[in-house]
Parts: structure tokens; sequence; C-alpha cells
């Protein structure tokens, strides 16, 4: 959530910030419930203040405390509602963007680099479906549509991406993690899936918990509730887990294919730091990012993610985006994002400093999801539809080649 008194102190700064995002409406009500709830403070404290009788009281000041004991009642109930109307709206604003991040929405993302050349072949270049045992219409017969079998050796190249991604980030100081995909809902409140993504958020109401769509959430409440002692900052985590997105709202887009599924895996990395350094660690993530796109030898590019279309909870969000020839673009492989105190405030994890306890600033990034070896598999095909495989995740168990037949 944001800083409720930052934003009442300097209301006009952060409602300029908060119109790049299309925030503004939800943040004057906020505003407006947050006098409300003021208003009443005072009010609350002075009844509660004038029920402290000294001595013993004489008849008339029995009655007298019966009616203001009645009053307190009321006033209570009243400032109860206005803090849970307040709380109910501070749920809904977003994380203002940081001042460099480029303005407009989706289309609007700003390039900040392209690295590495795009292949040119002398034929039709196919897509995964076509260069792999990927069987998504008998996914669908047991699941429904956008789920898939992954096999042979796609399957096993898959899992060698995972390692490999996990043996980078480990030798870079992240600590490898494998966290429950199953959470309660405080931990997606916290995180801020809760309540503005809810729509794509599988939920088990039996058990009152949630499917998590990434390892960014159980990593994010690992020290939910906790104060850290600024010495052990940063502190650096990637979770490997099995992800589910309901992907509502994406209908029509991706269809083909496993670019877009309900169920997938992931390598996520997460950071907690002092505020002063999460642009640093941002920058950081980036370049792990990098690193690992370049060791497949993927073409990509950078961008820079403009305000409109970033989530409730980032400040700043940077794409890698690979090239897909079969499509002859560039499309979305891993995102890293900036969420400063957004998650920390709501999760209560807090570090200990010269100034007293504040909350921590949290950052997340994508280290690998399958979404790279399919553009792994695009890149590397022949014209007999056999994928030759990068040697870094040969190390790691993949088989020399790939095809649909095995």
């Amino acid at each position: 959530m944001i800083d409720i008194r930052a934003a009442r102190n300097d209301p006009d700064a952060w409602r300029a910030a908060l119109a790049r995002k299309g925030a503004t409406e939800a943040f004057d009500a906020l505003l407006d419930a947050d006098r409300d709830w003021l208003a009443l403070v005072p009010l609350v404290d002075e009844l509660r203040s004038r029920t402290k009788l000294k001595g013993r009281p004489t008849p008339e000041q029995i009655e007298e405390l019966k009616a203001v004991k009645a009053e307190l009642g009321r006033a209570e109930e009243e400032l109860a509602a206005a803090a849970g109307r307040r709380d109910e709206l501070l749920a809904l604003v977003p994380n203002p963007p940081e001042p460099a991040v480029p303005g407009g929405g989706e289309d609007d993302a700003v390039e900040l680099r392209r690295v590495g050349e795009r292949p040119t072949f002398p034929f039709e270049p196919r897509d995964h479906l076509e260069l792999a045992r990927i069987d998504m219409e008998r996914g669908a017969r047991l699941s429904g549509s956008r789920f898939a079998y992954r096999m042979g050796g796609f399957a096993l190249a898959e899992l060698a991406l995972y390692r490999f991604a996990l043996d980078h980030v480990a030798a870079r100081g992240f600590t490898p993690v494998i966290p429950p995909v199953l959470v309660r809902e405080a931990a997606m409140y916290g995180t801020g899936f809760l309540p503005t993504d809810e729509v794509n958020i599988y939920s088990l109401e039996r058990d009152e918990l949630y499917l998590t769509g990434t390892s960014e959430v159980a990593l994010a409440a690992l020290h939910m509730g906790e104060i850290i002692e600024r010495a052990d900052l940063p502190l650096r985590y990637a979770g490997y887990s099995t992800c589910f997105r309901r992907e509502a709202g994406a209908a029509g887009k991706d269809t083909r294919g496993m670019f877009r599924v309900h169920q997938f895996d992931k390598v996520e990395m997460f950071v907690f730091c002092p505020p002063e350094r999460s642009p640093q660690e941002h920058e950081l993530l980036l370049a792990v990012e990098e690193e690992i796109v370049r060791e497949l030898g993927i073409p990509y590019r950078v961008v820079d993610i403009a305000a409109g279309d970033l989530g409730a909870a980032a400040a700043r969000k940077y794409d890698i985006e690979a090239w897909f020839p079969s499509q002859g673009r560039y499309r979305e492989i891993t995102s890293t994002s900036n969420t400063t105190d957004f998650q920390a405030r709501r999760l209560e994890a807090r570090f200990r400093s010269e100034r007293g306890i504040q909350p921590l600033h949290t950052l997340n990034g994508t280290a690998a999801t399958a979404r790279a070896l399919l553009s792994v598999l695009e890149n590397f095909q022949d014209e007999d539809g056999v994928v030759h495989v990068p040697e870094v995740l040969q190390r790691h168990g993949a088989p020399a080649t790939i095809s649909a037949r095995a």
C-alpha cells in the first residue's frame, strides 16, 4: 500500500504521479475517506477522556457518564466504519510510477537496447508446436484449454533450463528456494495481487488458500511481520515453483501453443533491501536476466514499460523480449519490477535503521520460464525441423537436439 501520511502531506504531487497510472479517482476517494476518519479521531479521543473520572462520582456525574459512553459507542462505530472504508480504498490505490518511467500505455514501452543477431532462414521458420513434442490437444482434453503435455527432449530441455537458471543466480548470490504454491489471503493481498488481480487467481475456497501465479508471492511473504537488521541486507532469493494463472482477459491472445498457459514453471528472483539501494538492485536483477538470455544465445531487446502498463505494485518495470522468427517480432520472456515499499507496507516487512524501524523495499525478476525455451526452439531450428540445443543447456541434462518426433 502507499504511504498515506506522505500522500496526505503532498496530495498534488501524489495525484499527478498516480494520474500516469489512471488512478486519480481512486486516490481522491481515498483522501476523502481519510479526511472523514481524521475528523472522527479527535472526537473519539475527547469522549474517551470524558469517561475517566477522578474520585468518587456524584449521581449527576454518573448520569452524564452514561450519556457520554452511549455517545462514545456511536462515535467508535463511526470511526471503525470510516477506518474500514479508508483501508478498502487504500487497497485499490496503486504504487505511483517513478518519475523516469515513460508515459502512456501498453504500446508505449521505450526500447533501451537490442542484443544479438536475428537469424535468417532460407525456409519458412516453424513455430514451437512444429518443433517439439508439446501436446496441447491432449492437455485440453485432460484439463481444458491452455494446458499442455511437454514431452521427450523438450521436457528434458525445460528442466535443464531451470537448473541452469538456478545455478546461475546462485552463483550471483541468490539463495535457492522451493516455496509453497498454496498461500493464505494475507500473502496475496500483501504482494498486491488482491484485490486488483483477483480475476487471474485460482482459489481453493474450502481451504481458504490461493494458488500462486509466481513464487514472488511466497518469497515476499517469507519475512512477513518481521524486522530485519540492516546489517543482514540485502537479502536475495531465487524461487523455483509451478505457477497458475487464469489469464482472464486474454481471450484471443496467444491462443496457439504454450506461450500463454494456465500452468507453467518459473525461476523467480526476489530481493529485500533498504530504500536507497533498490534502484541499484533493480539494475542487478536486469543484468542477471540479460546474462541468462545471452548465455542461451537468444536475440533480444530490453524495454522500459510505460506507466499505464505497470501493475499495481510496480514503480518501474523492465521487460526482456526475445526474438520469435515464426512471428517476426520480439515477445516478452522476462520482467523485473521495483515495487519500492508498496508490498513491504502491506506485509509489515521492515528493517531496523538509525532512523528507527522502516518498511523495506522489495524487487522481483524472472530468471527463466519456458518462454525462453520456445525462443530457443525457433532461433536454433534447421530446415528439417531439428533444433540444435545450446551447449549451456546440454551441460544441465538437455539433449543435443530436439524435434517434434523425439
